[in-house]
């Protein structure tokens, strides 16, 4: 029980002025208690510690080897003075030549076939993200408006918009496809969805093609991802005959994973290119508002209304070791953390009917803590990955203090445990941060269980402003805002970190190979100058 309570929080509403009754006249007042964010602070999953660990000992074996070899050669190198040592070498090549000779044979041979059998870097050559048309735009006022006027709502379905829109983080110049708010027409046609996905991902992909001075028939590796909307033929069939690409591309469509796709695309891409190296991998990532759009009466279904808006990221890779030079970053590690098993987990973002079997999206009141678990497993298993030595030491030595010597939390002050985990400091392991722009709640939360400042989520709650919740491609216009700020330099590391029904957490770090300059084309330019909010 004092275990469910720390999962909870509580919240004074202030409804105004009785109206009517024998309390009329006479202000009221409700409580409201929701669930929060599991605490980070009170459990650690040691099963993650172990996997994170197993990863980058997998990768990384050469870092335990090399060491000793090192030091086991200078060590029979230093006890020579130089004289001695160019004597011996002498001696032996003189001795034996075709020893000597086999012996760098032997050695450019290995240095050779180390080289060639270890995986590409992947790189990410450019992208770019799509600014809908000013006509798209619309403010919260507006919303509200428009959506009354489309008369698919009841006042008490707008109220409830209001109202999340107020506290939502989103601002008044996000975009929205016009056919949702069409006065008696059904905005979730396959019509509509071709056309509102065609216009986002034809855009983005111009840009992108333009910028980085590549033709569509060089793209090898193409990987689109939009959740709802899933055509026959697909998305990525769709731009294939757009841009007449050529005809043994691999081509793959990914539905029905929500925002995180964005990086399970990014994933699938590096694969690719690892099994076909020397090409060129397009991943787009979109959304179809339309067919997010819930029109019912039931609340959990009505809040996606309020959050998703549209957007669309065009992202180029290569592993062609020639693309280093004009590449931004350089892709170090992916994270996936899959949390279906669990029944909650599966159902807290769940397309189903309602009650009058209208189609919408349902947002479960566990979605925090279910987010929460999620993303606990997901960091856990990245620390060991990206964390410097000390914070690994730190943590490491709490966690085995912890186990050794446990002790009993007091049901008063359940969260007043004096043996919880060292929790790390990823500020040390990151320079920038990437967070999904969900909701301005779940960066809160985000913010204080990872103990981040406001300018490391400076570009999340800029992007939930201006475009508000964009889905997969959120994190794209995130990087895009760091680098209009021109905050982006040589060796800087990026944490991408994306949530999606399932329910999943991923994880993507990328390194800048050099200072990246700030964009001469952007969905920023015109607006960078008023963000952060602040200001």
């Amino acid at each position: 029980m004092a275990k469910e309570h720390t999962l909870l929080s509580t919240e004074i509403v202030n409804r105004g002025v009785e109206s009517s009754g024998p309390d009329a006249g006479s202000p009221t007042f409700s409580v409201r208690v929701r669930r929060r964010l599991p605490d980070f602070l009170q459990s650690v999953n040691l099963k993650y510690v172990k996997l994170g660990y197993h990863y980058m000992i997998s990768h990384g074996i050469y870092l335990m080897t090399l060491p000793v070899l090192i030091v086991i050669f200078g060590a029979e190198i230093g006890s020579l003075s130089k004289e001695q040592l160019l004597q011996k070498v002498w001696e032996e090549a003189s001795y034996d030549l075709a020893t000597v000779l086999a012996f760098f044979a032997v050695l450019v041979f290995t240095i050779s076939l180390y080289i060639t059998s270890r995986p590409r870097p992947v790189y990410l050559i450019d992208f770019a993200c799509y600014l809908p048309p000013e006509e798209n735009k619309v403010s919260k006022e507006e919303f509200i408006t428009l959506a009354r006027k489309s008369g698919k709502f009841d006042e008490a379905s707008l109220a409830f918009q209001s109202r999340i829109l107020k506290s939502s983080g989103v601002g008044n110049e996000t975009y929205m496809p016009p056919s949702v708010f069409a006065p008696g027409v059904n905005c979730a046609t396959m019509k509509e969805g071709r056309a509102e996905t065609s216009a986002a991902m034809f855009a983005a992909l111009d840009e992108l093609f333009e910028k980085c001075r590549v033709r569509p028939k060089d793209v090898s590796v193409l990987v689109v991802n939009c959740s709802l909307f899933n055509p026959t033929p697909s998305l990525s069939a769709m731009i294939v005959n757009h841009y007449k690409m050529r005809g043994n591309i691999l081509s793959y469509n990914l539905g029905g994973m929500g925002c995180s796709a964005g990086i399970i695309a990014i994933d699938l891409a590096r694969d690719m290119l690892q099994a076909n190296p020397g090409g060129y991998a397009v991943v787009v990532s979109t959304e179809a508002v339309s067919f997010t759009w819930y029109t019912g009466k039931r609340r959990s279904m009505l809040i996606p209304n309020c959050f998703f808006r549209s957007g669309c990221s065009a992202v180029l890779l290569s592993n062609r070791r020639t693309d280093f030079r004009r590449a931004k970053y350089s892709l170090e590690h992916i994270v996936r953390t899959h949390k279906g098993a669990d029944e909650r987990s599966f159902r807290s973002v769940y397309q189903e009917e309602d009650e009058e079997r209208i189609k919408g999206l349902s947002i479960s009141r566990d979605l925090l803590e279910v987010g929460g678990h999620a993303l606990k497993a997901n960091i856990t298993t990245l620390g060991p990955l990206v964390l410097p030595f000390s914070e690994q030491i730190l943590f490491f030595a709490a966690l085995l203090y912890r186990h050794l010597f446990p002790t009993k939390q007091s049901a008063a002050t359940p969260s007043a445990s004096t043996n919880a985990p060292y929790i790390p400091d990823y500020k040390r392991a990151f320079e920038h941060f990437c967070m999904h722009a969900a909701s301005r709640e779940v960066l809160d939360h985000l913010q204080q269980n990872l103990d981040l400042t406001d300018a490391n989520l400076e570009a999340s709650h800029a992007v939930l402003h201006r475009f508000g919740n964009i889905s997969s491609s959120s994190i794209w216009y995130e990087l895009a805002y760091l680098e209009s700020k021109g905050k982006v330099r040589a060796g800087d590391r990026v944490w991408q970190l994306a949530f999606g029904s399932g329910f999943k957490c991923n994880s993507a770090v990328w390194r800048a190979v050099r200072r990246v300059r700030k964009p001469t084309r952007s969905p920023w330019l015109g607006s960078i100058d008023r963000y952060p909010v602040g200001n």
